[in-house]
């Protein structure tokens, strides 16, 4: 096992050694992502420019917002594609989402609609950030029952857990991956989302680290990402389980 203890203090954090962004909102005029596919080809210059090789695009699936499918996904990564060629950027997008567990989401699963993977059978859910779905354990032991991997997106995002310790542990025992944000290493949320993340990473609770870029702004901050004590225990515990 290598360490990243051993590194410059505060240096740029190594994204090509993630290779893949599983979590982004680079498919355009879908979702709060890339309002455009203009916008879309800059966001992908610059995670390809920061070290990314391979992309993941993951729209919001939500019932009550972002009504999007199979279908209204496939049609953005469509105009993406073009606009990809006419650009000279030979780059693959697999058509991915952030499914909501809500209603909707529940149907999918009663209905065994083929969902959308970020990698060979793993699904992104996240959850409101109000409160958790208490039919969440429910959800994932279905999701396993049809042959998904469930990959939680963001949990050091979630307030409510951050007053229940063994939350995201029971969670984890209960068989999901555990992907944190990039930007959350950073204190973009704030510092108590910093905290958080800092102590799943302590913990050896970070199984994915992704950007889920959705602007600019984000793109600006990853550029800015520096390689803390905690970020590099996170990497190492993604690169170890990779």
């Amino acid at each position: 096992m290598f360490s990243f203890f051993n590194r410059t203090p505060k240096e740029p954090f190594p994204f090509h050694q993630l290779k893949t962004d599983y979590h982004s909102h680079i498919l355009p005029g879908i979702d709060d992502g890339s309002p455009d596919a203009e916008t879309s080809i800059s966001l992908i210059k610059g995670l390809i420019d920061l070290g990314y090789e391979n992309f993941v695009g993951t729209p919001h699936v939500m019932e009550d917002i972002w009504k999007n499918d199979k279908q209204s996904i496939l049609q953005s990564l469509s105009v993406l594609n073009a606009s990809l060629k006419e650009a000279h950027i030979n780059k693959e997008i697999r058509p991915a989402a952030e499914y909501l567990v809500d209603a909707n989401f529940e149907m999918l699963l009663r209905n065994k609609e083929k969902l959308l993977t970020i990698r060979d059978n793993w699904v992104l859910i996240e959850v409101s950030f109000i409160a958790p779905p208490p039919q969440l354990r429910e959800v994932i032991f279905e999701m396993q029952l049809q042959g998904y991997q469930p990959v939680f997106a963001h949990p050091e995002r979630y307030n409510y857990y951050h007053q229940h310790k063994n939350g995201l542990e029971e969670i984890r025992n209960a068989g999901c991956i555990l992907q944190c944000n990039l930007l959350s290493f950073a204190g973009y949320y704030g510092p108590i989302v910093l905290k958080a993340a800092e102590s799943m990473a302590t913990n050896k609770m970070v199984d994915l680290l992704a950007t889920d870029l959705h602007h600019e702004r984000h793109l600006e901050a990853l550029q800015q990402l520096k390689l803390s004590k905690e970020l590099g225990l996170a990497l190492e515990g993604v690169m170890t389980r990779s």
